[in-house]
């Protein structure tokens, strides 16, 4: 019981320090100051997401009978660093090098507490890539937080998106019997919630790269964390998290083909593209949770029971999508 009310204190402490956030960030001008690669028109405070960090922080702790010890000290330290890094970024800037660094010790710090990457299955039976495992890990969390802080762009998106796929691996986790990795994603949830009502269109406070890091940080350390219990929770987190990962993929590889400096400031993601063609932020957010429920928690859950492989089941996903950030010319300068 203790749990439920901890999800309504989360709530409210993530509410409230995001307001006081605001007002800091006023008094001190911390503020996105709209330009030629902005999505936004109006100067806003940034920097709200720490609310969320500092949410977290505070009341996963307080899980630890519900909770392994290990786990929760390598995915909160490592998401605490990377909100740190954010932090210092958001208030001035580091050297994309330092940044990367920060990055990798943060990975390579939760990857030791959890022992590394889980075997998963590939094709049907379990593979246990060892050491290799491990390195492919800290790069995939690296390009999770950094995705995460690339789609971070319009108002409400990035919220949105943590909120419906934790909420769709609570229901995975309670329709397969893991109770006890609710907790986790339902804690952030709440506190992403409490954030969400001042990020809500048209957003009153940004997230800022620390909020934006954290959250990819944490939401692909969940997945890595779960794959020890089953396999097949992996493949569901990346497969509800798949908007993110293919437009952000997508515009990665044709920047990058066209030879453009990946680590600058740009709007030529798909999910940009089509927030200035129909003038929305807010129906671009809600078209995403519409497909991460409608779409891709349909062919998570098939992937939970074992019916559809956890790589068919990204590829069914994917395609769709795929088309959907192409068509919306995902990558393509505006």
């Amino acid at each position: 019981m203790i749990v439920w009310w901890l999800l309504g204190v989360v709530f409210i402490v993530a509410c409230g320090l995001t307001l006081l956030l605001r007002r800091y960030a006023l008094a001190k001008s911390l503020m996105d100051i709209p330009n030629e690669r902005s999505s936004h028109s109006v100067p806003t405070p940034r920097g709200g997401g720490v609310a969320i960090v500092v949410a977290c922080a505070l009341a996963l702790p307080v899980l630890g009978g519900y909770l392994e010890g290990a786990s929760l000290l390598g995915v909160l330290g490592g998401g605490l660093l990377i909100a740190i890094i954010g932090f210092a970024d958001d208030h001035g800037h580091i050297d994309a090098k330092w940044r990367l660094l920060g990055h990798f010790i943060a990975a390579g710090w939760t990857l030791y507490w959890l022992n590394g990457l889980a075997p998963l299955q590939f094709f049907g039976e379990n593979v246990n890539l060892s050491v290799l495992g491990g390195v492919l890990a800290a790069f995939y969390l690296v390009w999770m937080l950094n995705l995460y802080n690339f789609m971070d762009g319009i108002d409400g998106l990035a919220s949105a998106e943590a909120i419906s796929a934790c909420l769709g691996m609570c229901l995975i986790y309670w329709w397969f019997g893991t109770i006890d990795l609710i907790w986790e994603p339902l804690i952030l949830m709440g506190a992403v919630a409490g954030f969400f009502c001042w990020n809500f269109p048209p957003a009153r406070i940004f997230m800022g790269d620390a909020g934006s890091g954290f959250l990819g940080f944490i939401l692909g350390a969940f997945a890595l964390e779960s794959a020890w219990v089953r396999p097949e929770y992996f493949w569901c987190w990346i497969i509800l998290l798949g908007v993110f990962i293919v437009d952000a993929t997508l515009t990665l590889i044709r920047r990058l083909l066209r030879g453009e400096k990946v680590y600058q400031a740009h709007r030529s993601h798909a999910y940009q593209h089509a927030s200035r063609r129909y003038q929305s932020h807010l129906l671009v957010s809600s078209i995403v949770v519409l497909i991460n429920l409608a779409w891709l928690l349909p062919i998570a859950l098939l992937v939970g029971a074992g019916w559809l492989s956890g790589e068919l089941g990204c590829l069914i996903a994917f395609v769709p999508l795929a088309v959907l950030a192409w068509k919306f010319e995902a990558g393509v300068a505006s």
